[in-house]
């Protein structure tokens, strides 16, 4: 089964992206304006974003885009690539505490996600 399952990892390109220091939901806005977008316009969507996440997810696409040159042996061509997939999971939560009135503490949790993000060119549903 695991010989299966890397032989079906052989034939996908993507990038993970571990730890991010921000929460699920922040990064899910982001994720969500480039799902399914053709890759150069999705690198441009998140450059002119204003969201702080949009950068990690721009530098996770380009790593992604360099996975699929580097496993095909040649250069991605203009309107060739697709972001297939992406998805954002959630993290490890870190607890702490804040002083508050009264003795009292509140509970302050500082959340991580993980982003998993797949590119594939269209043409390859196409042939054979």
């Amino acid at each position: 089964m695991a010989e299966k399952f890397k032989e079906a990892k052989k034939t996908q390109y993507f990038a993970k992206l571990k730890g991010c220091p921000s929460s699920p939901r922040k990064m899910r806005y982001v994720v969500d304006m480039v799902r399914g977008m053709e890759v150069n316009r999705a690198l441009g969507v998140l450059r002119f974003s204003k969201k702080a996440a949009a950068a990690d997810v721009e530098k996770l696409l380009r790593s992604a885009i360099a996975n699929w040159e580097a496993k095909n042996e040649r250069k991605a061509e203009d309107g060739e690539l697709f972001i297939t997939r992406v998805f954002v999971d959630e993290g490890v939560t870190m607890k702490r505490m804040r002083p508050a009135p009264q003795g009292r503490g509140y509970r302050i949790r500082k959340r991580s996600n993980h982003v998993t993000l797949f590119v594939d060119a269209k043409t390859n549903d196409v042939k054979e």
